[in-house]
């Protein structure tokens, strides 16, 4: 490993930085565990929002009208981990109103990121077109997502929604939430770690990242990273705020969290970012 490819490990290899983050994959289940209990009448799991076996959602509504949908999309850097280590994040925001839509997606080597991307736009279209079975207005979306799920949450704001399908509004997401995302790909492709099994191309890289790209309307995108996460995450966190300066609604400080903890944050009623959450979604 040469020096250089040594510096871009140490500042995208997540892992390597937080020695316990097999502990934290375990509290998130435990969490998601208990979650799956107490809401266990108002979930429904395994919706299909496609045909393959990993495009399936879990739906947690309130027990009264939604105040508006927020669909969550977890990270693992496209390659790893599943909804229901993130029932969890459900919790708290159905208390406070909100119906939540955790959704799976094909993992790499055995698709392409590409193809995880048109997996988020189905999902998203089959949340639109069905909003109402929820109990929400679909004029009341959102979208956040976490790490790998923070750049699927950017590209939906990049989206041009009615080129997908006859019916879908230019604006079918309000704002997003994009917690410790990555959004210039290209450093990717030097990362060995990560791209053997992203295998991303340069061309795919620049046709993927949403700081190449420009929103697509108005809807405003929050973000955050955690004071302790690596440098990478910082530098993309700095990249994204530049490249879409003006349409940034928020940046939610997390002095305390390194990379794996922020997900706990967004998850905790009292924090900043469970409030800034709320008031993205005018709630």
């Amino acid at each position: 490993m040469n020096n250089d490819t040594a510096y871009l490990e140490s500042l995208y290899n997540n892992r390597a930085a937080v020695p316990d983050f097999q502990a934290c994959f375990d509290r998130w289940e435990a969490k998601s565990n208990e979650t799956f209990r107490a809401l266990r009448a108002q979930v429904e799991k395994d919706v299909p929002y496609g045909d393959d076996i990993m495009e399936t959602m879990d739906v947690f509504v309130p027990k009264g009208p939604g105040k508006a949908l927020l669909m969550f999309i977890h990270g693992g850097y496209w390659r790893s981990l599943d909804k229901k280590q993130h029932a969890f994040v459900a919790a708290p925001f159905v208390e406070a109103g909100v119906a939540v839509a955790s959704i799976n997606y094909s993992l790499c080597p055995a698709v392409s990121m590409e193809h995880i991307v048109k997996q988020m736009i189905a999902a998203s279209a089959y949340l639109y077109r069905n909003a109402a079975d929820f109990g929400v207005p679909r004029n009341r979306m959102y979208v956040a997502g976490h790490s790998a799920g923070g750049h699927l949450a950017a590209m939906a704001l990049a989206c041009l929604w009615p080129q997908v399908a006859r019916g879908l509004p230019r604006k079918l997401f309000q704002a997003a939430l994009s917690i410790s995302g990555v959004y210039d790909l290209r450093v990717l492709t030097r990362v060995p770690s990560i791209n053997a099994d992203l295998r991303m191309t340069p061309d795919d890289a620049l046709k993927l990242s949403p700081a190449l790209m420009q929103p697509a309307t108005s809807a405003p995108l929050a973000i955050a990273v955690g004071g302790r996460e690596i440098g990478g995450f910082k530098d993309q966190h700095r990249i994204i705020a530049q490249a879409w300066d003006g349409h940034i609604a928020t940046d939610i400080p997390c002095p305390e969290d390194h990379h794996f903890s922020i997900i706990e944050t967004f998850a905790n009623p009292q924090s900043e970012l469970f409030k800034a959450s709320l008031r993205l979604m005018g709630i």
